[in-house]
């Protein structure tokens, strides 16, 4: 008998390990395997709508069916009326909920008038003189006050503010510790791109950069060392791309057609470890 497999088989057995942690995830909060698989006829109809567009093909509700392998009364229900229908990159043409608080973060982290000596973020004074947090939120916008930007990255625990009101950014980067709906869009957000660039890969004809390092038989020290040496790595990659990101930014702001400025990008850094299967 032969041991090849498919290579549907081999792509479900890929994503089944990935799901384990999200099925864990979703068991905590209370989201069963029917709901689950419910809500996933959606995905696949417009994962399915996205691939029959890619190959110029009719969107029928028997080519969507027969590619997704949902049920065609269920194409019908969820497809129709077309102003009801979710549209394919409806997630990632939403306006990210954190986009102003994230954005101040990043332009604190990168503009050396709010860093110290050492080249990390300072604590800054409230007002609108140079180097004030108050400078810092009408820099990026002039539409929300700064007392309300301030507010809100209290409310995710980015921020702290002193006895004298200076205030304190609490991580390299923007990480929000409380909120789960803001928690939940940045994972989202995050797991989606390197999902996103993984499965690209695997199927061959993308090349996007995907690299770890994986080490066992260590021990929780050296497994807790490794962590913070991650987090230093963290920082200086940090420091480099995002300067070249706001150098690209600016330029293509100054430089280009909206019509050119059609393309989005992330990068990012993980780490992770646990007990040994």
């Amino acid at each position: 008998m032969s041991s090849h497999k498919t290579s549907a088989t081999l792509v479900l057995d890929c994503v089944l390990r990935v799901m384990r942690p999200l099925a864990r995830l979703l068991i905590r909060h209370g989201v069963s395997y029917p709901a689950f698989a419910q809500a996933l006829k959606t995905e696949f109809l417009a994962a399915a709508r996205q691939e029959l567009q890619e190959r110029d093909m009719p969107q029928t509700d028997s080519a969507l069916s027969l590619l997704s392998g949902v049920h065609r009364r269920d194409v019908r229900t969820l497809s129709r009326p077309p102003a009801e229908a979710r549209p394919a990159q409806a997630e990632e043409e939403e306006e990210p909920p954190l986009g102003l608080a994230a954005q101040v973060v990043a332009r604190w982290l990168h503009e050396a008038e709010y860093l110290d000596e050492a080249g990390a973020p300072r604590a800054l004074p409230r007002g609108g003189e140079a180097g004030g947090f108050d400078k810092l939120v009408a820099a990026v916008s002039q539409d929300v006050r700064p007392r309300a930007v301030l507010d809100e990255l209290l409310r995710l625990g980015a921020v702290t503010q002193d006895a004298d009101g200076r205030v304190e950014l609490q991580a390299d980067g923007f990480a929000p510790r409380q909120g789960l709906e803001e928690m939940g869009w940045l994972f989202s957000a995050n797991l989606h791109d390197h999902a996103a660039a993984a499965s690209l890969n695997l199927q061959g004809g993308h090349n996007f950069l995907e690299q770890s390092i994986f080490v066992d038989e260590i021990t929780q020290d050296s497994a807790e060392r490794l962590h913070k040496v991650a987090q230093q790595a963290w920082r200086q990659a940090f420091k480099t791309v995002m300067h070249e990101a706001q150098t690209r930014f600016d330029a293509d702001a100054r430089d280009a057609t909206p019509e050119q400025r059609n393309q989005r990008a992330r990068f990012g850094v993980y780490f992770y470890s646990q007990d040994q299967d």
